[in-house]
C-alpha cells in the first residue's frame, strides 16, 4: 500500500464519513476496481500519458458518470490528474480497511486445498466471530499445492493448518 493511496483513500473516506455515504463510495470503489482488474487494456488506456489528462478525463466522464456518485469520479479525475490512476486498487483496499474498522468488519482470506462446502464456511464463520467479537468476511481461494487443511489470514497473522505447512515442518526439523 502506498503512501499516496493511503492519503487519497482517507481524504475520501473522511468526507463520505461526513457526507453518509461511505457505503456508497466503497461500493463504487469495488466496481471501479473490478473494472479496472478485470480490463487491463483500459487500466493502461486511463494512463497513458501521450493521451491529454483532458481526455483522459473526459473518457472517464463519459464513462462513469451514470455509474457512480460524483465525489468517487472526482476522486478518479484527481487521481488521473497527479498520475495516479493506477492506484486505484491501493486506494479501495484503503478505503474498505477504513470502513471495516468502523463498522467492526474482519476481512478472512481462507486458502484451502479442496472447496469448502457451505456448511463448514459458516461453521468457520461463526467460530471467527464467536473469537474474535466482530463481523467477519470470508474470502475463499484453492491452492490445490497445499494437500489438504486450510491456512487462515487476518490482521497479519496466519493460522496454517495446512498438510504443506507440516511437511515443510517438519522437513525444517529434519535439515536443522
Amino acid at each position: 500500500m502506498t503512501k499516496t493511496a493511503r492519503t487519497y483513500a482517507g481524504a475520501l473516506y473522511d468526507l463520505a464519513l461526513d457526507e453518509q455515504l461511505t457505503d456508497r463510495i466503497l461500493s463504487d470503489l469495488q466496481l471501479v476496481r473490478t473494472v479496472f482488474q478485470e480490463n487491463p487494456d483500459y487500466r493502461k488506456l486511463m494512463s497513458e500519458p501521450s493521451i491529454q489528462k483532458n481526455e483522459r478525463e473526459a473518457l472517464l466522464d463519459e464513462a462513469w458518470r451514470s455509474n457512480i456518485h460524483l465525489y468517487t469520479l472526482n476522486f478518479m479525475k484527481l487521481l488521473c490528474d497527479n498520475g495516479t490512476l493506477n492506484q486505484i486498487a491501493d486506494c479501495e483496499s484503503e478505503f474498505r480497511r477504513r470502513y471495516n474498522s468502523d463498522h467492526g468488519i474482519l476481512e478472512v482470506h481462507v486458502t484451502s486445498a479442496q472447496p469448502i462446502s457451505d456448511e463448514m464456511k459458516n461453521k468457520l464463520q461463526e467460530k471467527l466471530e464467536k473469537n474474535t467479537g466482530m463481523k467477519v468476511n470470508l474470502s475463499i481461494c484453492i491452492d490445490e499445492s497445499l494437500i489438504g487443511g486450510i491456512r487462515l489470514e487476518y490482521s497479519g497473522k496466519e493460522l496454517d493448518g495446512t498438510v504443506r505447512h507440516h511437511l515443510d515442518s517438519i522437513a525444517h526439523i529434519l535439515h536443522a
